[in-house]
């Protein structure tokens, strides 16, 4: 690779290459404030052309005072995580964070970086839409395919689909906040029209559930596993599993909720007005601290939760130095205990079994092809408790969500919320009268 700087036009413009990339960069000053742009050329010859015409398109604005100045979108955006990390510190997950972090680097950054952040309007913003519908490739596999191709010189290099509906509206949310932190600091006037325009409300389909005889097929699978483990070693990775199939279907808690739930959460009672035992659960998780009344069909397995002796090391996370630690031969017995009260409930969440059942039932796909997952049991919860005339409020607060989501992603697809007798309604035509004479 070149690292030499070449300068054009008495020094107003340098080239030069950046380490990872294969296209010459061209920087030059207006007004105090340095501009930069790739030539997308690896060719030097080519590259000064390109060069020279766009220093002399900035001269031409300079000059009429329509080259603007201000903070750069990057710089805003730099500023809008900064601010973002510390003030939703232990509010959003550090996973979500990342991600737009991630969105930022790979996406927003390589499009938008350098403009101005006055600069971007909504024709900006689609032809951003446009441009990542037609190149489906961040700029990390941009450069991947550049280098792909230097390598080989009749490599086919295949391109990526188009994003996901969902993954190209992460972005413009990540990009609107972007933009109002630019506002709130003054150096963006009016925020631009974010909205998609040719598009109309995009289809909404449930979420992955199981219906009930696939329940029922699936802790039938479960009970079968823990009576016939494939080996020793997997006997208690089944036994939690299967109690966690059940727990989950008839709690409605998110797997996250349910991995940081300690025994001290759970209390066994009688409900007052059903009359039945129940479990009154204090729960922790993405919406704070809430709590949840399950069906009686929870108990049971929080019993034998309760009474289960469990590994000191559990299944799956033995290292030598543990074994070594305990004086015991490398697949030996780890000595057990039974869980005390700030003990996690469920510690593992036993992916690979659960998934390895689902694909043997043939049950790891709905009917519209979405990957059914932990979460799927309790959208199998919320599903069930519609089908049996639940209260769709009173679902929404146990399981600490809102109507609207209920209505939107589960509601729609049971057809015990549709009322036939309103339906199919006849009203009796009246005969007309003979005329007087």
């Amino acid at each position: 690779m070149d690292t030499t700087r070449h300068f054009l036009l008495d020094k107003k413009v340098q080239l030069y290459m950046r380490e990872k990339s294969p296209h010459w960069q061209a920087a030059c000053s207006f007004g105090g404030k340095q501009h930069r742009m790739t030539t997308h050329e690896d060719s030097l010859s080519r590259a000064k052309d390109v060069a020279r015409d766009w220093y002399l398109g900035l001269l031409g604005k300079f000059q009429t005072g329509s080259l603007k100045t201000g903070k750069t979108f990057r710089y805003a955006a730099e500023r809008f995580i900064d601010e973002f990390e510390t003030i939703t510190a232990g509010e959003r997950s550090p996973t979500y964070v990342d991600a737009h972090k991630y969105r930022i680097k790979n996406h927003l950054n390589p499009f938008f970086g350098d403009m101005v952040v006055s600069e971007i309007t909504a024709g900006k913003i689609q032809d951003y839409r446009i441009h990542r519908m037609k190149n489906g490739m961040s700029r990390v596999d941009q450069l991947r395919k550049a280098r792909v191709l230097r390598e080989r010189a009749n490599a086919k290099y295949e391109r990526q689909k188009p994003p996901a509906r969902g993954t190209l509206h992460q972005e413009i949310v990540c990009l609107r906040q972007i933009l109002k932190a630019a506002n709130r600091h003054g150096w963006l006037e009016q925020l631009p029209n974010l909205s998609a325009p040719f598009q109309g409300s995009g289809k909404i389909s449930h979420r992955a559930w199981f219906s009930p005889e696939e329940y029922k097929q699936l802790y039938t699978a479960t009970r079968a596993r823990v009576a016939n483990p494939s080996t020793a070693r997997w006997r208690w990775p089944s036994e939690q599993l299967h109690d966690f199939v059940i727990f989950m279907v008839n709690t409605g808690l998110r797997p996250d909720e349910a991995l940081k739930l300690q025994f001290r959460d759970v209390e066994i009672e009688e409900d007052d007005a059903t009359r039945k035992t129940i479990l009154v659960i204090k729960v922790r998780g993405k919406r704070g601290v809430g709590y949840c009344k399950s069906m009686p069909g929870a108990v049971e397995p929080f019993r034998r939760l309760q009474k289960r002796p469990r590994p000191i090391v559990l299944p799956g996370n033995e290292s030598d130095d543990a074994t070594r630690e305990h004086g015991l031969a490398r697949g030996q017995e780890m000595p057990t205990h039974l869980p005390g009260p700030t003990d996690a409930i469920f510690p593992r969440t036993h992916r690979t079994l659960f998934n390895e059942i689902l694909g043997e039932l043939g049950l790891k796909r709905d009917r519209e092809g979405n990957d059914r997952t932990s979460y799927s049991l309790r959208h199998t919860y919320i599903s069930m408790r519609l089908m049996e005339g639940a209260d769709i409020y009173q679902v929404a607060k146990n399981c600490r969500t809102s109507v609207e989501m209920i209505e939107k992603y589960y509601a729609s697809h049971i057809k015990d919320r549709l009322d036939a007798g309103a339906i199919n309604v006849k009203k009796r035509k009246k005969r007309p009268k003979p005329a007087s004479r």
